[in-house]
């Protein structure tokens, strides 16, 4: 008989980096070989060579592994066995004291660290000068393979994530009815979310579309948008065919390569983000961008994380079945610096979503968090009081 797949209570989680690895780690840094790269090139042909070494330096000589460590363990954070898979997550219990749980996903190349500006004020907002009414519980989940979370299998998909998600917040947080929010991977999973575990979702917030509706574009718009989303693909995707096809091909390259890793990543927080007004060099931090990165070097997680690519088209893909929608409430905001998924026009999100709530920001780029935490906050506080007031 085949013993059902286990589920054990949370138990506290702290961030701990071992002193010899980091020591091999920033070996490994020192010790880097960097390649030529074509003449005044930039991030024209990937990840910039000045940029790099420059971080990459400071990752060996400057970067303050110890205060990073403080930082990632500044919010409670548990681990458990959820359905035979373990999974980190944080959960600060906020001033709502269990009344308003929000369930937040992160994606790929990003990490629960995104979300670091925005928790204490998510969760306490008074303590900022805010209104005690808009605290929420904060729930932040590691994606299966990323981070501290455990490694599955075989790659695993975002459908099979929203069921151990929903498990986490009902059957071991005892939250019956939630909200949920995500972009990028999260934007897909909170959409599953809201499609399979309707019972226990009281809505969902999306800052990237997740499930598509089973009709292609149609109007002049919605085709404008297609077309542009394929050549957004062309230019900047070629990170994710490699990755849903061949994942573990770029797994032998990147496996304890600390310097390539962060490479891979970097170029997709460049391309990705806002810099319309301000340079890379403005919206992040080095420190920012590598306890991100540490979070797939430290824990060996980039491997399995770049599965998850795979997991999406071994479960199906993305497009919801014919005469199927996502009925919970859903609200859609826009960040208009998204380089390569930009939102379609508000006509095709409502073939797939109940739609009631739509909104376009001022600035801020994929990583809307972490680029534009106040304006983030600000959007996820009048979504959750437009639902509360419904």
């Amino acid at each position: 008989m085949v013993n059902p797949k286990r589920t054990t209570a949370p138990r506290p989680f702290t961030v701990s980096w071992s002193p010899d690895r980091l020591n091999r780690l920033k070996s490994q840094i020192r010790s880097y070989r960097f390649p030529r790269a074509p003449v005044d090139s930039g991030w024209t042909y990937g990840c910039d060579l000045d940029f790099l070494k420059s971080i990459t330096g400071y990752w060996a000589g400057g970067y303050d592994f110890g205060a990073a460590q403080v930082e990632l363990n500044r919010f409670a954070q548990f681990a458990a066995e959820v359905d035979g898979m373990e999974l980190h997550f944080v959960h600060v219990v906020g001033e709502a004291r269990g009344k308003r749980p929000l369930l937040i996903t992160h994606g790929w190349p990003g990490s629960v660290y995104e979300f670091w500006g925005a928790i204490e004020k998510l969760a306490f907002p008074s303590r900022f000068g805010g209104d005690p009414g808009d605290a929420f519980d904060v729930v932040l989940p590691t994606l299966p393979g990323f981070g501290y979370s455990g490694r599955p299998a075989r790659p695993i998909g975002q459908r099979a994530t929203a069921k151990l998600f929903n498990t986490l917040m009902v059957e071991l947080l005892g939250y019956d009815r939630y909200l949920a929010q995500g972009g990028d991977w999260g934007g897909l999973v909170t959409a599953w979310l809201g499609l399979d575990h309707a019972d226990h979702v009281r809505a969902i917030h999306l800052n990237m579309i997740g499930v598509r509706p089973s009709e292609p574009p149609q109007s002049p718009e919605e085709i404008a948008w297609a077309q542009h989303s394929q050549g957004a693909m062309q230019a900047y995707g070629g990170y994710f065919m490699l990755q849903a096809s061949k994942p573990q091909s770029l797994a032998y390259a990147m496996a304890d390569n600390p310097v390539g890793q962060a490479a891979w990543i970097l170029e997709r927080f460049h391309d990705w983000s806002d810099l319309r007004k301000k340079p890379f060099g403005a919206v992040y931090s080095f420190d920012q961008l590598l306890t991100n990165i540490m979070l797939y070097v430290e824990p060996e997680a980039f491997t399995t994380s770049v599965w998850y690519y795979r997991g999406l088209f071994e479960e199906g893909g993305a497009q919801l079945p014919q005469g199927v929608k996502v009925e919970v409430p859903t609200a859609i905001a826009t960040f208009p610096g998204e380089a390569i998924y930009k939102n379609p026009p508000r006509s095709y999100a409502e073939r797939a979503y109940n739609l009631v709530r739509w909104s376009e920001l001022s600035q801020g780029g994929h990583f809307a968090c972490m680029e534009e935490p106040d304006l983030y906050i600000e959007e996820v506080r009048a979504f959750g009081r437009q639902i509360d007031q419904a």
